[in-house]
Order: C-alpha cells, then sequence, then structure tokens
C-alpha cells in the first residue's frame, strides 16, 4: 500500500501546467499608462452595448437565461446561421475548455500549431490529455505538419485562424486540405477570435465548413472587435451532436445576463464594428511600415495586432525593449511563454499610442534613455 498524503493532491499533471499570465496593465510610477498587451479594441464597445448592459441592472436578482436563447438568435440572425447549431460561454476560453473537456482523456492527445493560443496546452493537460506541438513554417501553421502529429490517439486538432500571437493565417483552401486529412473521428476547432479584422480574399473563418461537416466546429469571441472583454463573451457553432456533448457539461448559467443584453446591442451595432475595421486598416499598415522602417522585423498580421522582433543582444533585445517602453508608459507583451522570446506583441492602439510607440521604438534603438 503507498503512503497516504497529509493533504488534497491534484491529479496527475495539473502541477506541470503553467498558468496563463495576462497582458499587464500597468505601470508603477507612470501615471497614463497606454495598454497594447492584450489585443483590446482602441474604440471601445458600441454606446448602445453599454446602454444595454446599464439596463441590465436592475434585475440582477434573477438569473440570467441559462440558454443565451436571445444572444444566440441575434448571433444567428447576423451570420445566417442555426441558432440551435450555437451554444455561448463566458468568453472563447470557456468554449475551449469544454470542447476540451467533452473529447480528450487521459491516453488521448490533442493537437496544436507551434505558437498557437496557450490555453489549448493548458486545455488538454487539465482533461488529463497529452498535448502534441506541430511545427510552424516561418510563424505561420503549417497543415503538412499538423496532420503529422495525427494519431490514433487524436482527439482533437486545434487551429487559431489567423493566430496569435503571430497575426498569420491559413487561406480557407489550406483550412479544407487539413479538415480533408483527418479521420473522422478527430474534432478540428476553428479558433476565429480575430476573423472580423482579416481583409484578405482567401481567408474565411470556417462557417462554410462547420456547416458541412460533422467535425468541425468555430469559436468565436466578442472580447476582440466588440470591445466586451470585460464582460466575457463567446460563442461556438458545431454540428448538432456536438452542441449536445457541449450542452451536458458546460455551466447552467455560464454566461451571465448583463454580458447577454450587452452582446445581443454590439453585434446590432455593425456602424461601430465598420469603424473598428477602419481604423485597424489605417494603423495596422502604418505600424508595420513605420516600426519596419526602423530596422526592426514585424511578422505580416491580419489581425489587430503585430509582432515586433528584436536583436538578440543585450541591450537591445525584446526584454529591455519591453522596460525601455514600459517606463515610457507604453505597455506591450512579452510573449516568451509562447517561446519567441526576442519578440513584443503590440496591440493596434489609439493614433496616440500607435505614435507613441513608433518614437520610443526610434530612441530605444538610438541608444536614448528613457
Amino acid at each position: 500500500m503507498g503512503l497516504v498524503a497529509d493533504r488534497p493532491v491534484p491529479r496527475a499533471g495539473i502541477l506541470s501546467i503553467d498558468a496563463y499570465v495576462p497582458g499587464k496593465s500597468s505601470v508603477t510610477g507612470v501615471d497614463k499608462v497606454h495598454k497594447l498587451s492584450s489585443n483590446e479594441t482602441p474604440l471601445g464597445p458600441s454606446k448602445t452595448a453599454i446602454e444595454a448592459y446599464k439596463q441590465a441592472a436592475a434585475t440582477l436578482e434573477h438569473y440570467p437565461d441559462g440558454a443565451a436563447t436571445r444572444l444566440r438568435e441575434a448571433i444567428g440572425a447576423r451570420f445566417g446561421l442555426d441558432p440551435a447549431r450555437i451554444v455561448c460561454g463566458a468568453g472563447s476560453d470557456d468554449i475551449l475548455n469544454l470542447l476540451t473537456h467533452a473529447y480528450i482523456g487521459p491516453g488521448d492527445e490533442g493537437v496544436y500549431s507551434e505558437y498557437g493560443f496557450l490555453v489549448y496546452k493548458i486545455a488538454i493537460i487539465a482533461a488529463g490529455g497529452t498535448p502534441v506541438v506541430a511545427k510552424e513554417t516561418e510563424l505561420t501553421a503549417s497543415v503538412d505538419a499538423l496532420l503529422a502529429c495525427v494519431t490514433p490517439r487524436t482527439k482533437v486538432v486545434f487551429l487559431a485562424n489567423p493566430n496569435n500571437p503571430t497575426g498569420t493565417y491559413l487561406p480557407f483552401d489550406e483550412v479544407k486540405r487539413l479538415h480533408a486529412g483527418l479521420p473522422p473521428h478527430v474534432l478540428l476547432v476553428l479558433d476565429a477570435a480575430y476573423a472580423e479584422y482579416v481583409r484578405r480574399n482567401d481567408y474565411a473563418s470556417g462557417l462554410e465548413l462547420v456547416s458541412t461537416s460533422e467535425n468541425v466546429v468555430m469559436v468565436r469571441t466578442f472580447s476582440k472587435i466588440y470591445g466586451l472583454a470585460a464582460l466575457r463573451l463567446g460563442w461556438v457553432y458545431g454540428p448538432a451532436h456536438v452542441i449536445d456533448a457541449i450542452n451536458r457539461i458546460r455551466g447552467p448559467f455560464n454566461v451571465n445576463a448583463p454580458a447577454i443584453e450587452a452582446g445581443i446591442a454590439a453585434i446590432a451595432d455593425e456602424a461601430h464594428v465598420a469603424a473598428s475595421i477602419t481604423h485597424n486598416e489605417t494603423w495596422l499598415p502604418w505600424l508595420t511600415k513605420e516600426i519596419s522602417a526602423l530596422g526592426l522585423k514585424v511578422t505580416p498580421s491580419v489581425g489587430n495586432f503585430i509582432l515586433i522582433h528584436f536583436p538578440t543582444e543585450a541591450g537591445r533585445d525584446a526584454k529591455a525593449a519591453d522596460g525601455f517602453l514600459s517606463k515610457r508608459g507604453l505597455v506591450l507583451r512579452a510573449v516568451a511563454s509562447y517561446g519567441l522570446p526576442n519578440a513584443l506583441r503590440m496591440t493596434v492602439g489609439d493614433e496616440e499610442a500607435n505614435r507613441r510607440v513608433v518614437a520610443a521604438l526610434k530612441d530605444f534603438l538610438g541608444g536614448a534613455h528613457a
């Protein structure tokens, strides 16, 4: 008989998980901080969403609709989808965890690309499964590498498209090639958190593939272009049998009432979304051009952020740049936890923040003091 523990012990694998660390939002001793570390929209949420949120405050004593029926109907109407094939959750993280727990257990494997969203690995290990990493090509997911990682133990393949933190994407033809190469029992999870920002003709979020397949789901969020990150709101569209499985294990009231109301209003405010797209279309290329002109490599991005690569020598590396920028109230995201220690991810901010970052990087590279 083995030794008896003197306190509760988490099951195998839990303590090996590196906890997810969000982008920092403050700097000690700096009054005005431009937070460019979490890919939040600089335009904020829709005014109608804010008003809907405020009105929901009058009835906080009531439980929300556990099925988020009106929100699912609003999403369905906006994208031409059957609301019965939609599940809403407390952010897309909630949905990703539900999918993982529904389909992965001890002995099973989940596959994701080398620089994919950190939550995939955390969810797989938490479910008792084994994470399998597929090498990327030039910071872009590789269909061939993903398929090469599939074994009889594979249950789920995650694809962030566009990918965070790199900003790269796979054209829809490549996504379809990935799907075609998967066994029918493997679930393909298309994480399209940044889909609204993409302006490429060869891109598709995956709605069509989900509608015509039995083993594909698409996950979306209200945290990015809709500006509702604080409310934690996401959704998934999938085959009826997958939706049934998720509904059996999700929390009975996993989306709160103010989030439901704000989400309904936000998705109806198409003018606000259009303004966010226009802002991004203006400043994403501007930042890419201006920072590249300083001699720094910028990975081409289709999202609302860029990945900036720094030299490796001390004093000019990403860590030094992060410290320099922070002292000026410019908070970017260090991505060493993604295996990218020589890069920083920057959210496309408002005009002031964008111009300040470029000016500060120029000073940093020129040897100026913070």
